[in-house]
């Protein structure tokens, strides 16, 4: 009877799990308590395989107990790995919110943490404090800025977070003729959105195998680009070029690749932008870029680069 009861509710505790591990992907500096929930929910699966085989065969019920001290054994020796949820910081044995206890790998609490990362809490404060200090209605009128000088960037928030790949191959560079979505008709490089549940480096390499055919890797990021357009579209890019791939290229409902010597690149039939930050990260330079569009006119631009803060 108990053991029909626990296959009975497994699956529940299993969707908690998994339920856990996506709040989790929200908050900054979880890296392995996420992969400690997946460890939990491995191991409650193995029990789980214990018990239905059991009651399949019609085993003496007895035997989940040899089950059970298999998966304990599994988590004690796991456990460093498994188990890194504290319930009190590690340092002054404040009692930790629940997003302490399920995020954040220090198990710091935020006043520790403030304390070893007083750069980092400085930063925080001063952003907290420009928020408060300007109006609200700052955000809204970004689209109308006429100039990259009127919009504090330090407050602005971007409404899309996408990425773009840049494929070298000896002298030629890996390009798209976008054929839907933002810029289509324009040359471009394979990229599109960044999905909630991962990175920017994820993103870049899906994007690039749906919009190409091929995988590529050894991806590096270059430099990053803010867009307020005229229409209230805030986009944040991150730039990554790449020098390997395998596959076999091949037309996309998205895009038509195509392969195109980088000293011949036809910036005339690509966003305006791009003729100012692409042979600048070519020379590998890094660099963070912002701008104004109306429509597929840019109206405004900064680069600055970021090994001198150099502006552009």
């Amino acid at each position: 009877m108990i053991l029909k009861t626990i296959e009975q509710y497994y699956t529940w505790a299993l969707i908690a799990i998994l339920l856990l591990n996506f709040t989790q992907r929200k908050i900054p500096g979880t890296n392995k308590k996420r992969f400690a929930t997946i460890y939990l929910a491995s191991i409650l699966l193995l029990f789980e395989v214990g018990v239905v085989t059991i009651l399949a065969r019609d085993w003496n019920h007895n035997l989940a107990w040899g089950v059970a001290l298999v998966c304990v054994a599994l988590l004690y020796f796991l456990r460093a790995k498994a188990l890194p949820f504290r319930l009190h910081c590690v340092e002054c044995n404040a009692r930790l919110d629940f997003n302490h206890v399920i995020g954040h790998d220090d198990n710091l609490c935020q006043s520790c943490y403030d304390k070893a990362h007083p750069e980092e809490a400085a930063k925080r404060e001063e952003k907290a404090q420009k928020t408060s200090e300007a109006p609200a209605v700052l955000v809204s009128t970004d689209k109308d800025a006429a100039s990259v000088d009127d919009i504090d960037w330090d407050v602005w928030e971007p409404t899309e977070i996408c990425v773009i790949t840049y494929l070298f191959h000896g002298d030629q560079v890996l390009l798209i003729d976008k054929k839907t979505g933002l810029g289509k008709g324009l040359v471009n490089a394979p990229g599109g959105h960044i999905e909630e549940t991962e990175t920017a480096l994820e993103a870049a390499k899906r994007e690039f195998t749906e919009e190409t055919g091929l995988s590529v890797a050894n991806l590096r990021m270059v430099g990053k680009l803010n867009f307020q357009f005229r229409d209230g579209l805030a986009e944040r890019g991150y730039v990554y070029f790449a020098d390997t791939f395998e596959g076999e290229m091949q037309e996309t409902d998205e895009a038509r690749p195509f392969w195109c010597p980088v000293s011949e690149i036809p910036y005339d039939k690509m966003w305006a932008d791009d003729l100012h930050w692409l042979p600048l990260a070519m020379e590998g330079k890094q660099f963070e870029g912002f701008f104004i569009f109306d429509g597929q006119v840019m109206v405004d631009k900064r680069i600055v680069l970021e090994e001198d803060d150099e502006e552009i």
